[in-house]
């Protein structure tokens, strides 16, 4: 008996037709196929307090050389679709994984788009030319064909195969490199199996920079390609963090270089570069083995001094020059002195924080900005007026840039503190916090304001909010409470330095920025604190609450992935008023991260604490620098000042990247802009849908928050309605408005008595809840529905049957939206 294909689904095809010609082509190892690969997570929209992801798509089967080397994707569709329907989807997906075989099929054939494909031109030139061709079932190419392919579109050579086909490190739990982690892995072992030495990797915060690393050397090293890996980094929680996570497979073959003392009998070292290195010769522990020891290093978080010339991390880099050497970073940065891309060469591979949030992988945010009038207008002390030491202030105007850096108001630190316990207290108490201050100093006193506003949460536990810096052996001992989900407290850390970087609080819900920073570079590390994703504790996205302007560095053209240049001035070039304290130019003066001892937070142990050889000095946290004793600048403290808030505005990510003020109406309205093109196609829409829930779902998985779009239109009209008034300007009717209409044209008179009971009842459960509630058959079975009877009897004694009584709720919602059905 023939199948008819026209009536087969999607899945049908798949099964009997596709899956079928692969295998006999010779596709028969299992771990070559996967089906329903998902490569993206769905984008997260927020609006108010609510978040949703939207749904999304995945590749119908994706086939693989080995599970570390994708090579193509198929794309399937219903008979009742043309062979090559699927073809642009197929190429999306294969642009993330960059396969160069794309198959679209619908049963009948295939039609295979080839981007290795080679013509020759008229100079005799072999020269891409991508083919799409259609061809039968029974010609679909084997693994071997393929994989020549793919090989000489490569160029690979014999010697790197072995080291190509090194299978990344599966734990047996079914984790799989994400698409752009492969990428990233796959482009670094290529590129060192070719013989490069210099691989640069930008990955946003909060993507897995050190799983990648960890996948690089393992099929590195299992490969036996390198055979001594040396993993640097400059913080201490950098380094353990690695060795107890992501790097705990490689067990007894791995140490962490302490005491100063390389280890030789040891395969994988991680260390600090202050535990290798120091001004003394005698601290130059890296020098106890040859300058060959180590064949490859990987270098994490490079964009903070380790590649500058001259400082004296460098030193560690060109002793193993001969190593192969990965530089990770979030954040590529250019500078006079610091040049990751003259030292690494190009990234070889980019993602992107836009690209992270739009594929659903990291955490969008919204932006608070609040506006304090001091901060706008400045203050000005009277003549002669003395601060809270006794000492006379300096008269000039203070603005934004001297408030807890040369000028403390004791009023703006109150207002701020106010403004995060408000926020804190309307949305949720224990979400993790982190308030970004501009020193030691200001972390103190913040941390004491807003401990002296939460009475209650300290009264519950001492440690809802604590200052967490280099200084504070208390706080720092505190800092794995602080990124462990489990751990409630601390609540709230108030820092400076420490916490701008290499801290995985994966949970972390308010970022707060009370600092100034210029630094495109430190901002990009500083919003990477909140944009990891943990759905297991409903963190999907996060808030900053900026008294600083720091956030308008997100629409500065930098700001996504592109390395930022930074040109150093001397005082005379300066010719605004951004000019620092210390009369050197303040836009991302390279003192302000490149020295990981600025502040006083040093990563690694205290005995450690040496200068990178830059001559940035550090800083005392008293608002003091010292280089030599030469430097000193003055802070004032004043009280008595009036402090208020001029403005507080959200604004949200969008689409394109930006941020915008824009309320949950107007995003409902460019939504559905893309859904329908007008009033009529979606009541048409809505009326000929059998279920309405499938419209309001559908939607909801556009984006479309239902709680938030009841929040700004009114909670007592359903979906319908809230869609109709909010994007289409029609007046509002509510639930009850609709019920009541119902009522008055008397239509349940031609159904049978208990029938009519049901209907009346349906109504009013209609106007209580909405229509989603009427369209279940489960909700007969409970008040007042199971007082006429059971579920079975309501339907088969009331209706005639199951066909009778969704027959007659249609009607009944036809009712329910009459008029809209006339309009239509």
């Amino acid at each position: 008996m023939s199948i008819n294909k026209a009536k087969l689904t999607e899945t049908d095809i798949i099964t009997k037709f596709i899956m079928p010609a692969i295998k006999d082509a010779g596709w028969n190892d299992m771990t070559q196929i996967r089906q329903e690969v998902k490569l993206r997570d769905g984008k997260v929209i927020v609006r108010g307090q609510l978040g949703v992801r939207k749904t999304v798509k995945s590749a119908d089967i994706v086939l693989y050389h080995k599970p570390s080397m994708p090579l193509a994707v198929i794309e399937a569709k219903a008979n009742k679709h043309e062979v090559g329907k699927g073809m642009q989807q197929g190429l999306d997906y294969a642009r993330l994984l960059e396969v160069p075989f794309i198959f679209a099929s619908n049963g009948d054939g295939f039609i295979f788009h080839d981007k290795t494909h080679a013509v020759t031109n008229s100079q005799g030139t072999s020269e891409a030319h991508y083919l799409e061709s259609e061809i039968r079932l029974e010609d679909f190419p084997s693994p071997q064909e393929l994989w020549a392919k793919y090989c000489a579109w490569k160029g690979y050579t014999e010697k790197q195969l072995p080291i190509i086909n090194q299978e990344y490190y599966d734990d047996g739990s079914g984790k799989h490199p994400r698409y752009y982690q492969l990428q990233a892995i796959n482009k670094t072992v290529e590129a060192i199996s070719s013989g490069k030495d210099r691989v640069l990797l930008v990955m946003a915060t909060g993507t897995g920079k050190t799983y990648t690393a960890f996948q690089i050397i393992w099929r590195l090293w299992k490969s036996r390609a390198k055979k001594r890996i040396l993993f640097l980094a400059d913080r201490n929680i950098l380094v353990d963090q690695t060795r107890i996570n992501d790097f705990q497979p490689f067990g007894q073959s791995m140490t962490k270089i302490t005491g100063r003392t390389v280890d030789p009998s040891y395969e994988i070292h991680l260390a600090l570069y202050q535990a290798l290195t120091g001004p003394e010769e005698s601290q130059k522990a890296f020098k106890q083995v040859d300058p060959d020891f180590f064949d490859l290093i990987i270098i994490d978080e490079c964009h903070r001094g380790s590649a500058s010339e001259d400082s004296a991390w460098r030193e560690i880099l060109e002793y193993f020059k001969s190593a192969a050497q990965v530089g990770l970073t979030a954040t590529p940065k250019e500078t006079t002195e610091v040049s990751n891309s003259d030292y690494f060469g190009d990234p070889a591979y980019t993602y992107s924080l836009k690209e992270g949030i739009e594929d659903g992988f990291l955490a969008p945010y919204k932006v608070v900005r609040v506006d304090i009038d001091v901060d706008l207008q400045g203050w000005r002390p009277t003549k002669g007026q003395i601060d809270n030491q006794g000492e006379v202030i300096e008269d000039r105007i203070y603005n934004q840039k001297d408030f807890d850096r040369t000028m403390v108001i004791d009023e703006r630190t109150q207002l701020v503190a106010e403004t995060i316990t408000n926020y804190l207290k309307r949305t949720d108490p224990m979400a993790k916090t982190i308030v970004f201050c501009n020193d030691i100093d200001h972390a103190e006193r913040m941390r004491r304001a807003i401990a002296n506003l939460n009475p209650e949460q300290m009264a519950k536990n001492d440690k809802y909010v604590m200052k967490i810096t280099g200084d504070d052996e208390l706080g720092k001992a505190q800092l794995d409470n602080f990124i462990n989900p489990k751990k409630p407290y601390p609540v709230i850390a108030t820092t400076s330095e420490l916490m701008t970087t290499g801290v995985d609080a994966k949970t972390c819900k308010l970022v707060v920025l009370d600092q100034n920073i210029q630094s495109m570079t430190k901002f990009k590390q500083i919003i990477g604190r909140g944009t990891r994703i943990d759905d297991r504790y409903g963190k999907l996205w996060f808030t900053i609450l900026d008294f600083k302007k720091a956030t308008e560095l997100f629409a500065d053209e930098r700001f996504d992935g592109t390395p930022e240049k930074v040109l150093v001035v001397t005082p005379t070039d300066i010719e605004d008023d951004d000019t620092d304290i210390d009369g050197t130019d303040s836009i991302d003066d390279p003192s302000d991260e490149d020295n990981p001892f600025d502040d006083g937070e040093l990563g690694g142990d205290s005995s450690n604490n040496q200068p990178d050889g830059n001559g940035d000095g550090a800083q005392t946290g008293e608002g003091e620098w010292t280089d030599d004793e030469t430097r000193k600048v003055a802070k004032y403290r004043v009280s008595g000042v009036s402090v208020s808030k001029v403005a507080e505005r959200v604004q949200y990510y969008d689409s394109d990247g930006k941020l915008v003020t824009e309320s949950f109406k107007d995003y409902t309205r460019k939504t559905m802009a893309k859904q329908f093109s007008s009033l009529d196609e979606f009541v048409k829409r809505w009326n000929d849908s059998d279920r309405k829930q499938a419209i309001i779902d559908e939607l909801a998985q556009e984006g479309i928050i239902w709680a938030a779009l009841e929040e700004e239109v009114g909670k007592d009209m359903d979906p319908f309605d809230m869609i109709c008034h909010a994007v289409y300007d029609q007046p509002p009717l509510t639930r009850k408005e609709r019920a009541n209409n119902v009522k008055k044209r008397n239509y349940f008179t031609k159904y049978s008595d208990t029938a009519q009971a049901v209907l009346q009842n349906l109504l009013l459960k209609y106007a209580d809840v909405g229509v989603q509630e009427i369209e279940s058959m489960q909700v007969l079975k409970v008040q007042p529905f199971n007082e006429i009877g059971s579920l079975s009897e309501i339907v088969k004694k009331g209706f005639g049957g199951k066909k009778e009584y969704e027959q007659a709720i249609s009607e009944l919602e036809a009712e329910i939206y009459q008029l809209h059905q006339q309009s239509a």
